[in-house]
């Protein structure tokens, strides 16, 4: 397998490696500055590097001021959330309704449990491999065969999380706490995260998508994302919690 390259997508424009100190932070100060940054992530030799342009915070049991209903972590320490409590700068790729294999940076100190959901970005390298990724099962055909791949617009490569994680190659569990900051391969993969220099003056914050109760609502406005850019999802309300901001109000 071959790393990723010495000069990565964005060198000279602003962009630099992550350190560990960039991510040590709670989750909530640290996602929007995720925002126009890129993670770089090279499976079996082929690199899809993603621009991050919505993103979702989660704290941990006894991370910040504020309880976050809406985290794995929310009960303490687990198998599947282990990699929340650890060092920040891994990745914390867990399984979405068995199926999307989601991606998340881990912040704050080791020990105290936070990530930040990569909820969509822009493709700006590896669009072929990140094409053939996104459109990879095909169903039989009644007449015998298989059914054509789609042919995916752009903005819809990695406008999801779902989506993000497999336009890159992520899997769960292979992948799950891999190093960011130290690109140290596992299981076949080497990620890097890159970061802006300065924060993005266009960015926005509002409600979490599709959590449940009041951890999707106002009282949580813990996503971030660039204001006007075609590859952020579309909102939608978790269940209840419509309801529950209602009451809020």
């Amino acid at each position: 397998m071959s790393s990723i390259p010495d000069q990565p997508v964005g060198a000279g424009s602003g962009l630099r490696p992550a350190s560990r100190a960039d991510v040590t932070g709670l989750p909530v100060d640290v996602a929007p500055r995720l925002l126009g940054g890129i993670l770089e992530v090279s499976v079996d030799g082929e690199t899809v590097a993603v621009r991050l342009t919505e993103v979702e915070a989660y704290h941990g049991r006894g991370t910040g001021p504020v309880p976050d209903p809406g985290s794995h972590a929310r009960m303490g320490p687990t198998a599947r959330n282990a990699t929340m409590w650890g060092e920040p700068g891994h990745l914390y790729v867990y399984l979405s309704h068995g199926i999307h294999s989601c991606v998340n940076v881990v912040c704050g100190p080791e020990g105290i449990a936070g990530g930040i959901l990569l909820r969509a970005g822009e493709v700006v390298s590896g669009k072929d491999a990140a094409a053939r990724r996104r459109t990879a099962t095909r169903v039989p055909l009644p007449t015998g065969g298989d059914s054509p791949r789609l042919t995916l617009p752009d903005r819809d490569l990695a406008r999801g999380p779902g989506r993000l994680g497999q336009a890159v190659g992520l899997r769960h569990p292979i992948h799950d706490g891999i190093d960011a900051i130290t690109s140290e391969p596992r299981a076949g993969a080497v990620a890097r995260l890159l970061l802006s220099d300065e924060p993005l003056p266009e960015t926005v914050a509002g409600p979490r998508v599709g959590v449940a109760g009041v951890a999707g609502t106002a009282v949580f406005p813990w996503r971030f994302w660039i204001d006007g850019d075609p590859t952020v999802s579309a909102f939608r309300w978790g269940r209840g919690a419509r309801e529950a901001g209602s009451r809020d109000i």
